[in-house]
């Protein structure tokens, strides 16, 4: 253990060491320990780390999509079960991960509509506030509103921020003098009471990481502002300043996934590079909505991954899911060895906020807290009445039940948006005249469990139904290009289907667990058929692997698309800076860089189509412009909504076959029969 402080002078500016005693930021305590005063040979402390991630401004056990309570949601809940986690052990210290401020209609009520001021109190802070977290880190959709929202919300925090990968824009080219953006780290002085109940200090060092992919996916906010440089030659730079600075443990709280083939420069999903840095005691990491330890990491042992113990490479880690739906828990063991603290045993493990009964119905695991509920009642209160507020009309059921199977009208109302708006702005330009396409994907297609799907009723369309069918707050972009890029685009999205074999007996499951939905891109204004006898051409990470050729009958106007037409193709700045690792999608392609978001955009169109029908309204029913190539001899399966709703709706497409049967997640299970054309 390091046995003297530096001085104050030369931290940088980059980090304090913060009395365990004090909530306050700015209390800081130099000390050089006597001899004398270092702990007995093998004295050993356990110490809880708990986190919380990805919560998306969702505070309450609330959806505002479908206006109902939902238990499966919130800090709200989650706050049950760290005031419960604290109450079995003797020390804890509680984190945050970021993607906080954006992502349910709260978030975007104080951003856009409530406009955050000088003084005001962001309801996330209001909440989080209430249950004394020591520290937290910065997510990648922290920037989605803009640096000066940012700093505007975060400075109600009574907790520190940091984020170790973000520098300012100096306007040279050395690297030597960048300056954080925000503050790296911290390394605060805890007080612990070890296995006998006798205080000793331990200082405990947190680091944060964010995408370096931000400047893509933000680049409308970040560019000339901000850069970010790669998660791991960060990591490796701080960390023995840390050292150096008295940290005896070091926990890393990356907001970035778990992929074991991204041990690359300026990876997005570094979590597992990140265990192999010398000095990193503890990783409390997110970004991917998933659960560490879990189900999804149980093949993995080859890699050094323990999905029992919830370690990777021997570094304890573990990752709470997304919304609230889990709290995150390492608990350490610490004992004093040969003049230093070290790390001799973990365990990490996820506790839920509910779970689900023999007949899929969500139970509860335990009760609201009220202090969090009153913090935030007025926001609450407000933003439900903005979201429900009519201002146009819809003919037909708009949902994305079967989004994954066939054309569906909650991707085409978007689609038919995106291609309207850029009609619209190409007029009078060297641009008019060229075929306009238009891509959508299904954002909401279970990626939450069985109720995350968008269901919206004919009639009165509000706010919420809009963010409903488009939940990012992203930003309309149009790209220039060739028959042959296009059909590339498309064998990427098929990439969402198994390869499906003919004539073969037994159950074969269509979608690719691996592909995330909001991948799937749907273009509208061509026609094509999917083979999915075909191997997919593409993996989920971008790469090509194999000559597989889905996409047929690929049509423009009737007439097969050719390799060398050109044609002008409607997306998101997402997308267009490398989201989703498509081939030849690029921000260079760019030929229309709008200011416009792709929600306001919806919006927008279903006003005008819907002002111009009068009492008609609009009629988003989808044109079916693709479908699967046939397939015979084969029971093909795929998982939707297991609500009623989903089987009547499914009554009208003679091809989609309820199975009665659900799935270990609660989805029901449906059939696909392929055996002739659409």
């Amino acid at each position: 253990m390091n046995t003297t402080r530096l001085p104050i002078a030369l931290l940088l500016g980059v980090a304090s060491i913060i009395t365990g005693c004090s909530d306050s930021d700015n209390d800081v305590e130099i000390n050089i320990p006597k001899v004398a005063d270092l702990p007995k040979e093998g004295t050993l402390v356990s110490l809880r780390l708990l986190e919380t991630t990805d919560l998306h401004a969702n505070m309450l056990n609330y959806n505002y999509f479908s206006d109902k309570q939902d238990d499966k949601v919130g800090l709200v809940k989650t706050a049950a079960l760290i005031h419960h986690a604290r109450s079995e052990v003797k020390n804890a210290m509680l984190v945050d991960n970021g993607d906080l401020i954006q992502g349910s209609p709260l978030g975007d009520y104080i951003a856009k509509i409530k406009d955050l001021k000088e003084g005001d109190v962001h309801p996330v802070y209001k909440a989080m506030n209430t249950l004394t977290y020591d520290v937290a880190n910065i997510g990648n959709h922290e920037f989605n509103f803009g640096l000066e929202f940012l700093e505007e919300a975060i400075n109600d925090a009574n907790f520190p921020y940091i984020s170790a990968n973000v520098f300012k824009v100096d306007g040279d080219e050395d690297e030597s003098n960048d300056v954080p953006f925000f503050t790296p780290y911290i390394v605060k002085e805890k007080r612990f009471l070890d296995e006998l109940g006798k205080e000793q200090v331990i200082n405990v060092g947190f680091i944060g990481f964010v995408p370096p992919q931000i400047m893509q996916w933000d680049k409308a906010n970040l560019e000339g502002k901000v850069i970010a440089k790669d998660i791991i030659k960060m990591a490796e730079y701080y960390i023995p300043k840390m050292k150096a600075e008295g940290a005896d443990i070091i926990v890393a709280i990356p907001h970035s996934g778990l992929d074991v083939s991204a041990d690359k420069p300026m990876a997005e999903n570094a979590s597992y590079a990140l265990s192999k840095v010398e000095g990193i005691d503890a990783i409390m990491f997110g970004h991917a909505h998933a659960n560490f330890p879990g189900a999804g990491y149980g093949d993995l042992q080859a890699y050094g991954i323990d999905n029992e113990k919830g370690t990777i490479n021997g570094v304890a880690a573990v990752m709470p899911g997304f919304w609230g739906n889990h709290l995150g828990i390492i608990d350490l063991d610490v004992r004093f060895n040969s003049g230093e603290w070290v790390v001799v045993d973990s365990q990490s493990m996820l506790r839920p906020i509910y779970e689900t009964d023999d007949n899929r119905n969500t139970v509860s695991l335990v009760e609201s807290d009220a202090t969090i509920e009153a913090a935030i009642r007025h926001e609450h209160n407000e933003t439900r009445t903005w979201v429900n507020e009519p201002f146009a009309k819809i003919t037909n059921t708009v949902n994305s039940y079967f989004a994954l199977v066939n054309d569906d009208p909650s991707i085409q109302i978007v689609t038919d948006s995106q291609a309207w708006y850029t009609a619209k702005i190409v007029q009078g330009t060297e641009l008019e005249g060229l075929p306009i396409l238009s891509a959508g994907a299904p954002f909401r297609a279970g990626r939450g469990g069985p109720d995350d799907f968008t269901a919206i009723p004919a009639g009165d369309i509000a706010y919420r139904n809009v963010a409903d069918m488009y939940i990012y707050p992203n930003v309309l972009k149009v790209l220039k290009l060739s028959g042959a890029e296009v059909r590339e685009w498309l064998e990427m999205s098929a990439g969402q289907f198994n390869q499906i074999t003919a004539n073969t007996e037994g159950v074969q499951a269509l979608i690719n667990p691996d592909f995330p939905s909001y991948n799937y891109d749907v273009l509208d204004g061509v026609t094509y058929q999917i083979d999915v006898t075909e191997p997919a051409r593409y993996a989920a990470n971008g790469d090509k692997v194999s000559n597989g050729n889905r996409i047929k009958a690929l049509k423009y106007q009737g007439e097969l698309v050719t390799d060398e037409q050109i044609f002008l193709v409607a997306t998101n700045n997402y997308r267009t800076s490398g989201g989703g690792n498509f081939p030849n999608v690029s921000a260079d392609k760019i030929v229309v860089d709008s200011p416009n978001e792709n929600r306001q955009v919806v919006a927008d169109y279903i006003t005008y189509v819907s002002e111009k029908n009068g009492a008609k309204g609009l009629d988003p029913s989808a044109d079916m412009n693709w479908s699967f190539s046939p397939v015979v001899g084969a029971h093909i399966e795929f998982f939707s909504s297991a609500s009623t709703d989903a089987e009547l709706y499914s009554q009208q497409f003679i091809h989609i076959l309820p199975t009665g049967k659900t799935n270990e997640n609660g989805f029901a299970l449906y059939q696909l029969d392929l055996t002739q054309p659409l």
